[in-house]
């Protein structure tokens, strides 16, 4: 297929023409090799598939001016454009631009950076992907007669950029389109300008679905965006949040989303704004527009309102409850605990402002982001077009009825970063006097400096656990002391963690071993319905019981364990005053079990050396931080022998003795 060069050449050339007014305006090069290409690549007339570029636009110094080259900010602009050359329509496309010099973007127009933060954005460590908005689909030449307003998109990207000389050109490192069932080669570069042609993968074999629109995709949690009655200037929605990840959870949700054309909250039920404060619809455009418009009664005007669950007292309240899944004071379950308290749904009244005062112009908000108290992070994309939800007719007749329009965010869990954990883990042994404590600023340090933030943790002995930091001290000193271990000038800073677990191996023998899993809840508010994971990579097939905890093997994920409360027991207290509050420690909320394992089927595995402990540690989802070394054996320990029979054979063994002795 050829488009026609025409049309191709002027488009390119405006583009060329204002990238050149701006390098030069910005005055960072003048070199001859910096131009643009004046006439478009070839190879955009042999791109049967999707064309993507992206043109470097100009750069200026920006303060601070320091010597340090690498150190020097720079603003810049540049202009990404994803062009559908091909024979089928591209849905919901996604563009990867692989930034390389520490780019903070400040503004992007066009698209929505997906699993992005508030601007600034940091992307130049790994770059970033953006996603169509508001044009999400780019159709053919085919079905639009070479109509470019509907082929191509462009996304303007105003950032900042930091260690390059004078005279460099800072182009990303990579270029290509996301979509599934494409592949692209590497890009090209020319300058400040690089393309790709991205084409079909032969070898991609879609799902046929008779959907009109995008197909349904199932992350670890999502959410279902249905507007359910549509008018000229508002529209009624639902939306349905799931939790689909057999170890996602949240507790007291707080969810966040971004308006992009000045809608406001009329009402909501099944949930509410943080904030309710018409000034900012009075003074903005859509006080100018409804001008007669009564703003007292407006739930939200915000442009990133702040939305949380309402508590339970309120689910049969007939103005704001009333609605199936809602109102559970914010806990998300996974689906393993409880499939009803899996879902939440509130529905939101939304007002709209010109130009989209037509019952079809509806747009749903972008950047969706959901956290909990204690809970894993979720990453969202963008949403997407879906065909109307089904639900069962509201007369209760055996019939369905359809969602106006419908669209879906997905969310996937993510790892937590180093230092930003919830949670933390320390190890323990019958065979060493010395625990090993969660590791130094594992739930992150904020400007310590009593302390030393990036010293080892120091070795504790066992009992020192069950108190708070503040009061290890001492018994931390005494314990080197006796070991004749070293101590640091400046002494490590604490873990600074809400959560902390603690595993001990508790005896090993030849056809089994057990551990003791102790949890501690170092903050003053308790844990309904708490939950727990472990994976064991070895050890696992072993697992037996587990007495104090409801223990169950996960199918779907590998090795790992779930436990959970048992009834009447699922309730981790918070953090309390001891019993002489003016001498005691605080006492923290402890719930324990002990758990058995069989070496059965478990060949070469070595409980010591580290086949006894856990490879990962959850709690409420989060992902626990684990120590970095293992405990050692003391002196006094051994690891074979008498020391390692079970106690129900030494007491066998013991009465034996006994009645020969008396013969």
């Amino acid at each position: 297929m050829r488009i026609p060069w025409n049309v191709v050449s002027w488009i390119l050339l405006v583009l060329f023409y204002n990238g050149t007014v701006q390098t030069c305006n910005a005055q960072d090069y003048d070199s001859p090799g910096t131009t643009t290409p004046s006439t478009p690549p070839a190879e955009i007339d042999k791109c049967d598939g999707i064309f993507a570029s992206y043109i470097f636009q100009g750069r200026e110094k920006e303060y601070p001016f320091v010597k340090n080259v690498s150190a020097q900010a720079w603003s810049f602009q540049a202009m990404a454009t994803v062009l559908n050359t091909g024979s089928q329509e591209l849905k919901s496309w996604k563009l990867f631009i692989g930034f390389q010099h520490r780019e903070l973007l400040v503004s992007v127009d066009g698209a929505v950076v997906v699993d992005g933060d508030d601007f600034p954005i940091s992307v130049g460590k790994n770059g970033t992907t953006l996603a169509g908005y508001p044009m999400t689909d780019l159709k053919t030449a085919i079905d639009t007669a070479g109509d470019f307003t509907q082929m191509q998109a462009q996304v303007n990207i105003k950032g900042t950029q930091f260690g390059l000389t004078a005279k460099t050109i800072p182009m990303p490192k990579s270029l290509k389109l996301m979509n599934d069932g494409f592949k692209c080669p590497g890009a090209t570069r020319k300058g400040g300008y690089m393309y790709v042609c991205c084409k079909k993968d032969p070898k991609f074999k879609l799902k046929v679905a008779k959907t009109k629109f995008f197909p349904r995709k199932y992350g670890d949690l999502h959410f279902t965006y249905d507007v359910l009655r549509a008018y000229e200037n508002k529209y009624l929605a639902q939306v349905t949040i799931d939790n689909n990840h057999p170890l996602g959870r949240l507790d007291q949700w707080n969810l966040t989303w971004e308006w992009m054309r000045n809608e406001f909250i009329l009402d909501m039920r099944g949930a509410y704004t943080h904030r309710k404060d018409p000034a900012e619809c009075i003074y903005g455009p859509q006080g100018q527009y409804y001008q007669d418009f009564d703003f007292s009664t407006v739930m939200n005007c915000q442009k990133k309102p702040i939305i949380s669950d309402l508590p339970p007292e309120m689910q049969n309240d007939d103005k704001v409850g009333k609605l199936p899944y809602c109102c559970k004071d914010g806990i998300l379950l996974p689906k393993t605990m409880n499939e009803t308290k899996s879902r939440a749904i509130f529905q939101v009244d939304v007002f709209k402002l010109p130009p989209d005062l037509n019952r079809t112009a509806i747009f749903p908000p972008q950047n969706w982001k959901i956290e909990g108290r204690l809970n894993p992070s979720y990453k969202c994309g963008a949403p997407q077009r879906v065909d109307p939800t089904e639900f069962p007719d509201p007369s209760g007749i055996d019939a369905t009825t359809s969602a106006v329009a419908s669209w879906q965010v997905n969310c996937n869990m993510t790892r937590p970063k180093p230092r930003q954990s919830k949670c933390c883990v320390s190890y323990s042994a019958y065979y060493s006097d010395a625990a090993v404590p969660c590791s130094t600023c594992a739930c992150g340090c904020d400007g310590e400096r009593q302390c030393d933030a990036n010293a080892p943790a120091m070795l504790l002995p066992s009992d020192a656990l069950l108190v708070p930091f503040a009061n290890r001290t001492a018994k931390a000193l005494a314990l080197a002391r006796i070991k004749h271990r070293a101590i640091p000038k400046k002494l490590p800073c604490p873990d600074n963690c809400g959560v902390s677990i603690n595993w001990h191996i508790d005896s090993d023998y030849k056809s089994g071993w057990t551990a003791r899993m102790t949890l501690f809840n170092w903050d003053e508010m308790a844990f309904a319905d708490w939950f727990s994971a472990f994976q064991l990579k070895k050890a696992f097939p072993g697992f037996e019981k587990s007495y104090s905890f409801n223990g169950t093997k996960l199918t779907g994920i590998d090795s790992t364990v779930f436990m959970q409360g048992l009834p009447g027991l699922n309730y981790l207290v918070g953090e309390v005053n001891g019993t002489h509050p003016d001498r005691d420690p605080r006492v923290p909320g402890k719930q324990q079990s002990v758990i058995s394992f069989t070496k059965k089927g478990t060949r070469g595995m070595n409980v010591a050396q580290g086949d006894g402990f856990p490879t990962r540690v959850y709690f409420n989802g989060e992902e626990c931080a684990l120590p970095k070394e293992l405990p050692k054996r003391s002196g006094g320990h051994r690891l074979s022998g008498v020391a390692l029979i079970p106690s129900a054979v030494l007491v066998a063994l013991s009465f034996l003795l006994l009645t020969v002795g008396l013969n």
